[in-house]
């Protein structure tokens, strides 16, 4: 079984990389690859407790781009992480996260609802390599009894729309995914289906990305049967995956049964490796 999205303790994941990896062994994922947001700081952890279980790791994140005032987040996958370039935007992803959460907590405050803003600072400064996001944001509401569990958190004040929602600031999607390219990696729009913004996918695929999650716990078999046939107008490769962040939170369910098709990650990873070696002539 091959799952290529989920995330651990490194940015909005319940399970250290040790115990993502003890899970997905458990329920028989072979090839895995851990996507945190704007951080890959879990991924030599994970590798280690994989190789030790005979599991094949992908190096993969999922990277935080911006359009018309909302998210966008491109999956990489085969990624060199030492690159110079992919460690100074993650910097500075990271550092707009923290400066995010400031002014949410901001307006957290003014609702009636203040938060450990510090707490959360401290856990995951500017310059870690721990992304801070939302259902952190979530869990300290929760922990100062202002809601009763992450989902109501969301309801009521963090979801889009919400009076303490407040839009991440970044890099357009194309020049997230040149990146991600640079870094020796292959881009994919990740969950094509949540987005409904399927008019930048073909702008992406001029820009270089090279895959479309078109598999997710989100999607439903149209949807799937939609974005494949997207990508193969548009000549990219599948990718996909649960999208797991732990037990006890959505799509946990999906964990061990939403999984990319062995000959989908075939045509992925032979694409990978033709793009690095393309990058490098």
């Amino acid at each position: 079984m091959i799952d290529l999205h989920m995330h651990t303790t490194a940015s909005d994941g319940r399970h250290s990389p040790e115990e993502l990896v003890s899970r997905a062994a458990a329920v028989g994922i072979r090839t895995m690859s851990v996507t945190d947001h704007d951080t890959m700081a879990s991924v030599p952890a994970a590798a280690a407790a994989a190789a030790a279980r005979g599991i094949e790791i992908v190096p993969g994140i999922e990277m935080t781009a911006v359009h018309d005032g909302r998210d966008v987040h491109v999956l990489g996958y085969f990624l060199e992480a030492g690159s110079a370039e992919l460690q100074a935007v993650l910097a500075a992803q990271r550092g707009e996260r923290v400066e995010r959460a400031r002014e949410i907590a901001r307006r957290l405050a003014g609702l009636g609802a203040p938060i450990d803003v510090d707490g959360l600072v401290a856990r995951a400064p500017a310059g870690a390599a721990r992304s801070l996001a939302r259902p952190s944001i979530a869990q300290a509401l929760v922990e100062a009894g202002h809601v009763a569990s992450i989902a109501e958190a969301f309801d009521r004040y963090l979801s889009e729309g919400r009076p303490a929602y407040l839009p991440n600031r970044g890099l357009p999607p194309e020049e997230v995914v040149g990146v991600i390219n640079r870094a020796g990696g292959l881009a994919a729009l990740a969950h094509p289906g949540t987005l409904k913004r399927d008019e930048i996918i073909p702008r992406l695929a001029e820009a270089g990305m090279g895959a479309l999650e078109a598999i997710h716990s989100d999607h439903d078999e149209a949807a799937r049967e939609h974005y494949r046939a997207l990508a193969r107008r548009l000549g990219l490769a599948v990718s996909g995956g649960s999208d797991y962040h732990g037990e006890g939170v959505r799509r946990a369910e999906s964990f061990g049964r939403t999984h990319l098709p062995a000959e989908d990650f075939e045509v992925l990873r032979e694409r990978a490796g033709r793009a690095r070696a393309d990058a490098v002539r």
